[in-house]
């Protein structure tokens, strides 16, 4: 009965779509959604998120489409009920023998939602094969925007992720020659102030929509104290940016 259970299971194949153009998904991503009967992504709000988005031009017909629903709160609680119901869901299709691909923004592995959903899945029914496509991640797709390295030679890099805290950012910013941070928008005053005293404003950019129609770019930041910046934002602080080209081009 088990080998049959395991022959029968199809597969869960996370595909990283990159950060919002659809020409920067990998050729192996476009075919593992090509292949794939059931395709599924986070569920945006009130239109197509942007995992979505991105894919629109690479499925085919005939697919089964699958929005799930992530929750923006950072309530254990509701984010474990949010990950069990989407493993359920995704286990009809993968019970049936039917692979699954999971679209998501940016990389697979880089704070994405497909790690909690695989980990679930797996928990549940060990059996299942989980297969991973990577993706480009925001903070490349940003540096490329600007036309810089993120980072060279030895430096140090540190990215530092979403609700961060000021002491945290004061702390990278002694040991790093590059920070990164991610959605920045709900503490810009705070970060804007604290790169102030460490004279580190000149040479910090802020992306907005890395890659996508209605990108956002803001350099030398002495210049722009307050800022209205969507959730997909991101704040890249150089040290040294002697110690590197003044761009890539």
């Amino acid at each position: 009965m088990e080998s049959r259970q395991l022959r029968a299971a199809g597969r869960l194949i996370g595909v990283g779509v990159g950060p919002g153009d659809s020409h920067l998904i990998t050729v192996k991503g476009v075919q593992a959604l090509k292949r794939s009967p059931v395709v599924a992504f986070p569920a945006g709000r009130q239109q197509p998120g942007t995992a979505e988005q991105i894919i629109a031009p690479w499925g085919r017909r005939g697919q089964t489409r699958l929005p799930l629903e992530f929750p923006f709160v950072q309530e254990i609680g509701l984010l474990e009920a949010a990950w069990e119901k989407a493993a359920t869901q995704v286990w009809t299709y993968l019970g049936q023998g039917l692979d699954v691909a999971f679209a998501c923004e940016g990389d697979i592995g880089f704070y994405s939602t497909f790690t909690y959903l695989a980990q679930t899945l797996q928990r549940h029914h060990p059996q299942i094969t989980i297969e991973a496509v990577p993706g480009i991640c925001s903070p490349l797709a940003a540096t490329a925007v600007l036309g810089l390295p993120l980072t060279v030679r030895s430096q140090k890099l540190a990215v530092l992720p979403a609700l961060y805290t000021v002491d945290e950012l004061e702390q990278a910013l002694s040991w790093a020659e590059v920070v990164v941070l991610m959605k920045v928008s709900s503490v810009y005053p705070q970060v804007w102030s604290l790169l102030k005293r460490h004279h580190r404003l000149e040479h910090s950019y802020v992306v907005a929509y890395a890659t996508r129609p209605e990108q956002r770019i803001y350099t030398d930041l002495s210049r722009h104290p307050q800022l209205e910046l969507p959730y997909f934002s991101l704040l890249i602080v150089q040290k040294n940016p002697e110690s590197h080209p003044d761009s890539l081009i």
